[in-house]
């Protein structure tokens, strides 16, 4: 999976810089990319990125078999991850601590959606 593109990033904080949002997270993985991404999931947690821009990990799961499969087939995990803002999140990504790991991810993931929620219910 390739880095974010900065023009998509623009036009995320944007839409709205200062309210708080939760991103879901739908991914499959390579081959063998579930221990990278572990890897990754180790060094986001030791770094202190999640302290610095207040992410919390509202919820992290493996997928299972889906009851109406997806196009391009079931996800591997599923996480929600909630930012202080959609500003909190671009601010992270563009850290360099956080770019000195995130190719970690990168490596790990053949596909993945990156939500943006806001709370509706």
């Amino acid at each position: 999976m390739s880095a974010l593109d900065p023009s998509d990033l623009d036009r995320f904080v944007a839409a709205d810089p200062t309210a708080p949002v939760v991103m879901l997270n739908l991914v499959r993985f390579v081959p063998g990319g579930a221990d990278k991404y572990a890897q990754y999931i180790r060094q986001f947690s030791s770094s202190g990125i999640k302290e610095r821009y207040g992410v919390a990990v509202v919820y992290g799961g493996a997928g299972h078999p889906s009851l109406v499969p997806p196009e391009g087939g079931d996800w591997d995990m599923v996480a929600l991850f909630s930012y202080p803002s959609r500003q909190h999140f671009v601010d992270m990504v563009s850290d360099p601590d956080y770019q000195q790991f995130e190719h970690l991810r990168a490596e790990a993931v053949a596909t993945a959606v990156l939500q943006p929620t806001t709370p509706a219910l």
